[in-house]
């Protein structure tokens, strides 16, 4: 099975797909644009190829047509795998190849149709050309059968298990940590999630509860200045570690040191960084954005609450600060869940088997 993956090679997203397909013995051939290079922390590996189109930017997903069906032409490909519907998706429109799998990520059909009348019309068209689609979940589904009424097949981006799993590491017993792993930008909510722990902190004074409460938030982005001058403003900056950008390598050793994972997002097309913490056996306290309520099971594997709603958010907290065998239970049920849907092994092994009935579908 020979397919080309088009997609930007300096994603962990492609570098995982692509890594763990050519493991399985899939010979894959990575297509990128040129300011797409993969990152010297997350390399491809050597078993598969890395092309670089000419021209970078915008303008590449249509100047690049020509240097891409040279290629195509080149390697003769069993399929193409294209993913994100916008940039990626317009390349691969163009070049009309016969059989492609778009697959789409979450901000391209969330995000990007949203922005104009006229990228709603390319989003449209590129869904159109596609001869399949895929789907990291079943409520992303949904959201992309707005715009066309084709099959969407679905496969999960889950984790992989004997990464993300339970390190039983010690912990301080008069220390409780609440923590999240997510690029500080204004999608995902953290402003509610200091606004809550504010909330959590005012409730352990005035209860006299005898453990310290801290806040480790992981991860660079946009507001990351903004969030640590809130974290000032509500006194609570002493309890609140920004720890800065984390690998991906070294995140399930930051997840076991954490007693509760929350992540507030106010919006997630499929929620990865929940089913990390469930695999190390945390206890999640989610909002009720799409991708977590089909990943997460409330009061089973965590809670799910209300979007933006910080009372909600802190009364679930300081739930779980104060009941041990709660976030046990929740905890050990979350990495049950990840074994069941999104171990990441079975993923790679469905993605294989839809590449198999799209190819053999073809033939016919």
């Amino acid at each position: 099975m020979k397919i080309i993956f088009l997609s930007a090679a300096n994603s962990i997203h492609t570098v995982r797909w692509v890594n763990s397909l050519s493991e399985k013995g899939v010979e894959v051939h990575l297509i990128s644009l040129s300011n797409h290079k993969e990152r010297a922390e997350n390399k491809i590996t050597k078993k598969s190829k890395i092309y670089y189109l000419p021209f970078r930017e915008t303008k590449g997903y249509y100047l690049n047509v020509f240097a891409l069906k040279k290629l195509i032409n080149k390697i003769k490909p069993n399929l193409i795998n294209v993913h994100y519907a916008s940039g990626y998706g317009t390349l691969s429109r163009i070049v009309n190849f016969e059989k492609t799998l778009l697959n789409i990520w979450g901000s391209d059909v969330y995000d990007f149709p949203n922005e104009s009348k006229i990228k709603k019309k390319i989003l449209e068209k590129n869904l159109k050309s596609a001869t399949y689609i895929a789907s990291t979940s079943n409520v992303m589904a949904k959201e992309v059968n707005k715009y066309t009424d084709k099959d969407i097949f679905i496969t999960p981006f889950g984790v992989d298990a004997k990464l993300f799993f339970p390190q039983n590491l010690k912990k301080e017993n008069n220390k409780i940590t609440i923590g999240i792993v997510k690029t500080l930008e204004e999608k995902y909510g953290i402003e509610y999630l200091l606004k809550a722990f504010k909330k959590v902190l005012e409730k352990s004074k005035k209860d006299n509860f005898n453990k310290e409460i801290e806040l480790a938030i992981y991860g660079e982005g946009e507001l990351k200045e903004r969030l640590i001058e809130l974290s000032k403003k509500f006194k609570i900056s002493s309890k609140v570690r920004f720890e800065g950008y984390i690998d991906n390598k070294k995140v399930p050793e930051a997840v076991n040191k954490m007693d509760i994972f929350c992540v507030p997002s106010l919006q997630e097309s499929f929620g990865v960084a929940a089913v990390e913490a469930m695999a190390c056996e945390i206890p999640v306290i989610s909002s009720d954005a799409d991708g977590f309520t089909e990943v997460m099971e409330d009061e089973v594997t965590g809670y799910v609450v209300p979007k933006k709603d910080t009372d909600a958010l802190a009364n679930r907290m300081y739930e779980l600060i104060l009941d041990e065998n709660k976030r046990k239970g929740f905890g050990k049920n979350g990495r049950r869940r990840v074994l069941e849907l999104y171990d990441w092994d079975k993923n790679v092994d469905n993605m294989i088997n839809i590449y198999k009935q799209i190819i053999d579908k073809n033939r016919g």
